[in-house]
């Protein structure tokens, strides 16, 4: 898709956006190409909660947040529902220091007695609803370390497309009319008006999801095309392609990349947005034996070093596997990390790079695919050409990336 004379254009995904900045405007950018990228796992420190439902016989459930059932808010109320064995749906708050604060469905805080009698009462089941959630935090800060395991390989497969999952809409049952309508014609009329009102709901709503099945489908079609034979030859396709690409990945925060083709489609520089190091989650968690409450455990600074390390060279290994794999026309990508830091001189932001790679497909192709949990993403970027400054323990110093010929 070219690109507007003088202006920029935005084609829009549910999660992420690309867009052609205008070069005489963007002086901040390196490239023309943007695709910021929404997060999957988040990294927010600063808040945790979550939903649940708890009752006093041990069974818990995740749950959606929803109003309140405007019942008595009071801890003898609240005991009394949970000696009946009712299903109470909660909000939990965690603070850093793994405190929690409980809230009703609709948002209103229980107060102490409250939360008293609910941990006298619900014990077992708020301590297995809070034994997944601390797993599923430890779980996710091990997976910034081993982003890369999820690259796919070198080895373009052909696109399949995705079948229309929403069901269609179940025509109504006509309402029969009662024996006593036919000695009352105007309820019998009634009858049969909202037989046809309920027939002509169900056609309107019939013909929408036809237009929606309609559009999804041609879409699919469209990406069939474009992924199995217009990304061979056409920039557009090329550049749609490892959009949508990218936006399938699990990134862990909000991240923009911004990338150029080279004159010939065959190389392909890209720049990503890193996050900070203060960005990164900095505690693992641990459930007491007998206490309704999540225990920290700050990790170590060599251990959140390895960490920050791991994650910024697991993009970049992520984003490389992802141009090998779906742009067969690339031989040679150049991929550069870099960070907003504020420049002590000026007080403003500014970018710093802190590593970039140079890597042709033939060398990719070297990388075993199948045992992708041996690989370390930093020994492997090391093994292209490389730039980077990084000491022993990970710590970055400014560097010039490559730029794109």
């Amino acid at each position: 898709m070219p690109a507007p004379i003088g202006g920029a254009c935005v084609v829009s995904a549910p999660l992420c956006s690309l867009e052609w900045i205008d070069k005489e405007v963007a002086l901040g950018f390196r490239f023309q190409r943007r695709i910021t990228l929404a997060p999957g796992i988040r990294l927010n420190r600063s808040k945790r909660s979550l939903e649940v439902s708890v009752s006093s016989n041990g069974v818990g459930h995740d749950i959606r947040p929803h109003g309140g059932s405007g019942r008595s808010r009071s801890a003898s109320a609240l005991e009394a529902r949970l000696a009946r064995g009712d299903a109470l749906p909660l909000r939990l708050e965690i603070d850093d220091r793994g405190a929690i604060r409980y809230f009703h469905g609709d948002g209103t805080r229980l107060s102490e007695s409250e939360a008293r009698v609910l941990r006298r009462h619900a014990r077992a089941s708020l301590r297995e609803r809070l034994e997944e959630y601390c797993q599923r935090l430890n779980e996710n800060l091990e997976y910034l370390g081993r982003l890369h395991e999820d690259t796919p390989p070198p080895q373009m497969s052909r696109y399949t497309p995705s079948d229309f999952e929403e069901p269609p809409p179940v025509p109504p049952e006509p309402r029969k009319p009662a024996w006593w309508h036919a000695l009352w014609p105007p309820m019998k009329h009634r009858r049969e008006a909202e037989n046809r009102h309920r027939r002509a709901a169900f056609d309107q709503a019939y013909r929408d999801w036809e237009w929606r099945k309609a559009e999804h489908d041609a879409a699919e079609f469209a990406r069939y095309r474009r992924e199995n034979e217009e990304v061979w030859h056409d920039r557009g396709a090329m550049e749609k392609t490892l959009c949508q690409r990218l936006e399938e990945i699990d990134w862990p925060c909000e991240t923009v990349i911004d990338f150029d083709l080279g004159q010939d489609d065959r190389t392909l520089a890209v720049d990503i947005e890193l996050p900070a190091e203060d960005e990164m989650p900095d505690r693992d968690w641990t459930m007491p034996a007998k206490q309704v409450k999540l225990t920290p455990k700050r990790l170590s600074a060599t251990r959140q070093r390895k960490l920050y390390r791991d994650h910024v060279h697991g993009m970049a290994f992520r984003v490389l596997g992802a141009v090998f794999a779906r742009l067969p026309a690339v031989q040679e990508v150049r991929v550069s990390g870099y960070r907003q830091v504020t420049d002590p001189a000026t007080g403003s932001e500014r970018d710093q790079y802190l590593y970039s790679v140079k890597v042709t497909r033939q060398q990719w192709k070297a990388i075993d695919f199948d045992s992708l949990d041996r690989v370390d993403p930093v020994a492997a970027v090391e093994a292209f050409t490389l730039r980077r400054d990084m000491t022993k323990t990970g710590i970055f110093r400014a560097i010039e990336p490559f730029k794109l010929v």
